[in-house]
Formats: structure tokens, C-alpha cells, sequence
């Protein structure tokens, strides 16, 4: 991509003049990963490197797989994907730096480095981070598989853990189910059991549920259900009927809350912390911010709110980076189509299982598992990096910008 903003860097900005800066249009996305990096690679493919400049803020210099973390905390080699040679050659300038606060009336980001960004269009894309749900404990005691660093530190507790020792995982959902099955499969010198909240794998179809178990009970781990817990000790859990559980480690995958910045801020957002968006990702308190993924409260095509995963934020990147694009330059507003087709899960290298549901993420019957799933999850896993890397992966014109205003979608039901 030529023109500005084609120097990549972990620190300052690029060199321009006052001139060029007064003239394009800054564009600043905060968090690089799945929804926030595929959302700068659009940007940077369809817009006019003479027109626009686009900065990317990530704390980490490289992009995480985060559906992969539970693999990570295995021991496992997961291929390092670092952000500078995603973005070479796209015009985008990676900045590597904590944000530490957004002033969405004065248009500007503050980052860690005692830096201010100005920006005209902001893409939020912080995410999420582990939700400890007022338990006491949590931080204090527990493990989590939401973040590299969490994983890195769990991989080196369970390499330590002697025969017999004792990994309990929090939470029924998709991260809980992963991480118990891969830690089971990975340690079968150690007892894995997972405490949730009601019956274990109640979202999923008949089907889907037997498989579930059966893999459980051939991994040996033991299943807790109706089993909250109400806090987390250094050795143990207790559940809500008082009933205490031994956990040399613990694991907490019991949900995510959305990134504090924002409800530190002027925008509207939701008791979760979740910005509140309309049907192109556009801010509906400020409409010069669009955010993605974690961070966005979003609806399907069908209006249910939309579930954090990555399943969501990339084509709600889509959206938002098309509906920036359409905006700038006159353009067609899009429609991209926010709907599931199916949950992948895996269940260890050597199963998973692949539940189809509908538009608005409820369970059909159809729910195939075994190995052949497992090679088809890991092939939607190296897809949606695949897609990170090849935000538009077919010819398209970059456009220029033009002041033609277009007038925007109905608020999305929230």
C-alpha cells in the first residue's frame, strides 16, 4: 500500500508533515485481536493510503490465537504470529502500548506510554477478560486460559504437579469444556474434574450431550454439576451447598466480562461494560466509534444479542470496517450477515464435537463427533487466523474518501 502510514512500528509515530497530518483522516483501533486485526487489514485494502492513516494499539507485539490458549496451557507449541509481519505491507502503524483510557467526547486515547492519540473514527476492540463474578478467590487463587500470559502461567503449574495431583476448571461453557478435555488428555497422570453451574452441557442437543459425556468419562474426568462455586481457596473450591472440592489448581473458565475502559467512559454502554452499537458496529452515543467483538454489544441478523467468541467478532469487523469504508467514501452501506452456523468444540487433539445451530445460536439435533471433528475444528482454528491475515482475500479497488455523508442505519433492539 502506498502513501502514508506504510512505516510499521512498536513505539513512535511516522514522520509526516503538519500538512499531510491536517489532511487524512486518522483512524485508530484499539486491541489486535481476531476482530480488531481483521478489521485494520480491511481498512487498510479497500481505503486510499493517500487519505487515511490507521494505527493499530495492541499490549502485545504479537497476534494470540486465543482459541487456542488451551493448548498453550498444555504445553503445547502454538506457531508465534507476530503483528508486524501480519501488517507488513499494508500501511497500517502497529503501536504497542496498554491503553489506559478513551476520551470519546475529545476524541482521543491515552495510552500507557504517557502518549495521547487523536483519532476521527475509533474501532474498540479490547475485549474481554476472565468474569470472576464477585467470587472471592478468584484472582487471588485461581488460573485462567483468557489470556497468553494466564496460559503460560498454567502450563508451567501443571508441568509441576507431581502423580495424583488435583486440576479443578470452573465453568460448563465452551473454555471450561476445552480446557478440561485438553488438560486431561495432555496429564493423564493427573485428576481433572469440572464444577458448572446447572447440567452439564445443557445447551447442547441430545446428541451432542452423549457425546460429550462419553468423552468425559473416557478422559476420566469427573463432572460436578448443579455445582456453583461460591469461592476459591488456595487448595480447594466450595460450591454453593457448602461441599468443598480439592484443587491443587484451579482453573477459572466460568465467563468473560467486557474490558473496563469503556465504561470508564462517556459511551453508552451496557451493565456488562459492552458498547452499545447499532446494526454497522457505530456507537449509538458517539458515532465516531465503532466497536467489535468482546467489546461490542451487537445483535444477530434475527436480533438476539450476539455471544462473545470469535465466531462473532470477525464478521462484526467486517461490518464495522465496511460500514467505515461506506461512510468515507460515499459508498453503499453493507449488510454482512451476523448468524451462527455451528459451535465447535474441542474435546483433546483427538475428538470434538461439531454442534449446528440456528441463526440465533440455539442447538439443532444434528451434532457429529470423534476424530474426524477434531480435524475439522482445527481447520475452522487455522481458517479463522487464515482470515486474519487475508482480511479481503480477493481483488478489491482502495477507495478515496469524499465528504458525501450517508445517512446511517435504524439503532439496533437493546
Amino acid at each position: 500500500m502506498s502513501g502514508i502510514g506504510s512505516t510499521l512500528s512498536s513505539g513512535g509515530t511516522n514522520p509526516r508533515t503538519k500538512e499531510l497530518s491536517d489532511m487524512v483522516h486518522r483512524i485508530v483501533i484499539l486491541g489486535a485481536g481476531y476482530a480488531g486485526t481483521s478489521a485494520a487489514g480491511r481498512l487498510a485494502r479497500r481505503l486510499h493510503g493517500d487519505d487515511v492513516e490507521i494505527t493499530l494499539v495492541n499490549a502485545e507485539p504479537d497476534f494470540v490465537e486465543r482459541v487456542r490458549l488451551h493448548q498453550v496451557a498444555t504445553g503445547q507449541i502454538v506457531r508465534d504470529r507476530p503483528l508486524q509481519d501480519l501488517l507488513a505491507g499494508s500501511g497500517v502503524t502497529l503501536r504497542v502500548a496498554r491503553v489506559v483510557s478513551v476520551d470519546a467526547d475529545g476524541r482521543s486515547v491515552t495510552l500507557d506510554d504517557g502518549a495521547d492519540l487523536a483519532y476521527d473514527t475509533l474501532v474498540y476492540a479490547l475485549g474481554s477478560a476472565r468474569d470472576d463474578h464477585g467470587v472471592p478467590g478468584v484472582f487471588e487463587h485461581a488460573h485462567e486460559v483468557a489470556s497468553r500470559p494466564g496460559a503460560l502461567r498454567l502450563r508451567d503449574r501443571l508441568a509441576a504437579l507431581a502423580p495424583g495431583g488435583r486440576v479443578v476448571v470452573v465453568g460448563g461453557g465452551l473454555t471450561g469444556i476445552e480446557a478440561a478435555s485438553e488438560i486431561a488428555e495432555s496429564f493423564e497422570h493427573l485428576d481433572v474434574a469440572v464444577a458448572v453451574h446447572g447440567a452439564f452441557g445443557d445447551w447442547l442437543s441430545p446428541s451432542g450431550r452423549r457425546h460429550l459425556r462419553g468423552t468425559f468419562d473416557r478422559l476420566g474426568v469427573t463432572v460436578h454439576e448443579h455445582s456453583p462455586v461460591t469461592r476459591v481457596d488456595a487448595a480447594s473450591v466450595t460450591t454453593a451447598d457448602g461441599a468443598t472440592v480439592p484443587a491443587d489448581v484451579t482453573v477459572w473458565a466460568a465467563g468473560f466480562a467486557a474490558h473496563p475502559i469503556a465504561a470508564a467512559s462517556t459511551l453508552d454502554v451496557t451493565d456488562r461494560g459492552q458498547i452499545v452499537v447499532d446494526g454497522t458496529m457505530r456507537s449509538v452515543s458517539h458515532p465516531d466509534v465503532y466497536a467489535v467483538g468482546d467489546a461490542a454489544f451487537a445483535h444477530t441478523t434475527v436480533g438476539t444479542p450476539m455471544r462473545m467468541s470469535c465466531a462473532s467478532g470477525v464478521p462484526m469487523s467486517w461490518q464495522a470496517a465496511d460500514s467505515i469504508v461506506a461512510r468515507l467514501t460515499g459508498g453503499k452501506l453493507p449488510h454482512t450477515p451476523l448468524s451462527y452456523v455451528h459451535q465447535c468444540i474441542s474435546l483433546g487433539r483427538r475428538d470434538a464435537l461439531i454442534q449446528f445451530v440456528t441463526p440465533d445460536d440455539r442447538a439443532r439435533s444434528f451434532a457429529p463427533g470423534g476424530r474426524l471433528m477434531a480435524r475439522y475444528k482445527e481447520l475452522i482454528c487455522a481458517g479463522a487466523a487464515w482470515v486474519v491475515v487475508h482480511p479481503v482475500p480477493y481483488p478489491v479497488r482502495r477507495r478515496r474518501t469524499t465528504l458525501t455523508p450517508v445517512a446511517p442505519l435504524a439503532p439496533a433492539r437493546h
